[in-house]
């Protein structure tokens, strides 16, 4: 991909391209198996709380589950369109992040189909920057209550399993809503630098302040190339020991991320690695636990002076 198109580009460069492929190979909507709704997940984090939600009842296929691989790059295929055809119910991101999800969806329309939205349970307009949603701490409870009002009203019979299910997915954020809390009260105010925004609404709840100008993040999360000007001023914040740690996003690579994080090596500023995709071993909720974990350990162990 050239370092002028932006991901957001090519996601929506992949969605035409697939539009006229879903027209022509949807099959028609079909009957659900017998008590099992079909779902379709445009990102498996998503996936993976419709499953904790509707247990037996659901049958979920995930679009984005390979946490070792750009998910930018993803180009979605006649077999996708055909699975959300066949879906009763589709969750997805939003704010561009996933707009291939929409337009398959515009090319096979069925008013029966429930449609969970992350941008618009969260009342985001289209002009919020960040899209990787699932790191704020407010995302999930509202997007699992709108799956679980879908659900019922899906398959109503089921209401009960479905609701002490929500109950019980609430109760489960508990322990990484606590070390948020913990690590707030407790080392408010460190600075970190960040190459993407990826991590970015878990580091405000965390009370953490991203040094990181805007621009050099927005550049690296849509592959541009970045101004000299701001390469060198997170450079400077790396070499200075001007923040506690370095997060980047391990999906996404370049020659200057890598150059980054180097710079970080050699002035003792610790690397955290971070995802877009939730890795298949967790649910949503070990995921967040670990990455917040893995965050406070390196703000309070490093040597930096911010």
């Amino acid at each position: 991909m050239p370092q002028t198109t932006s991901r957001r580009t090519l996601w929506r460069a992949t969605a035409v391209a697939v539009a006229s492929l879903c027209l022509a190979a949807c099959a028609p909507h079909p009957q659900a198996q017998q008590g099992v709704i079909n779902v379709v997940a445009a990102e498996n984090q998503y996936g993976n709380v419709v499953a904790q939600l509707g247990g037996p009842y659901v049958h979920v296929t995930s679009v984005l589950t390979n946490p070792n691989a750009d998910p930018h790059s993803f180009e979605a295929s006649t077999s996708l369109a055909e699975a959300i055809s066949q879906a009763q119910l589709v969750v997805q991101n939003g704010l561009g992040y996933d707009a291939f999800m929409a337009t398959i969806e515009a090319g096979s329309p069925n008013k029966q189909r429930k449609v969970v939205v992350g941008q618009q349970v969260r009342h985001l307009p289209d002009t919020t920057t960040n899209p990787h949603l699932w790191y704020d701490p407010a995302t999930m409870p509202a997007v699992a209550a709108a799956i679980t009002a879908d659900l019922i009203s899906l398959a109503p019979s089921h209401r009960a399993y479905f609701t002490a299910h929500l109950a019980a997915f609430d109760r489960s954020l508990a322990p990484w809503q606590h070390a948020i809390a913990a690590f707030r009260a407790a080392a408010a105010r460190y600075r970190i630098a960040v190459n993407e925004p990826v991590a970015d609404d878990l580091l405000s709840a965390m009370g953490v302040s991203v040094a990181t100008p805007w621009a050099l993040q927005r550049d690296l999360m849509n592959g541009v190339e970045p101004a000299p000007q701001e390469i060198a001023t997170q450079d400077g914040l790396l070499r200075g020991h001007l923040v506690r740690a370095l997060c980047v996003n391990q999906q996404v690579s370049s020659a200057l991320t890598s150059s980054l994080i180097q710079v970080a090596h050699t002035a003792g500023i610790p690397v955290v690695a971070v995802n877009e995709t939730m890795p298949v071993t967790d649910t949503y909720q070990q995921w967040m636990l670990a990455t917040t974990t893995a965050l406070a350990q390196a703000l309070t162990s490093s040597k930096g002076t911010a």
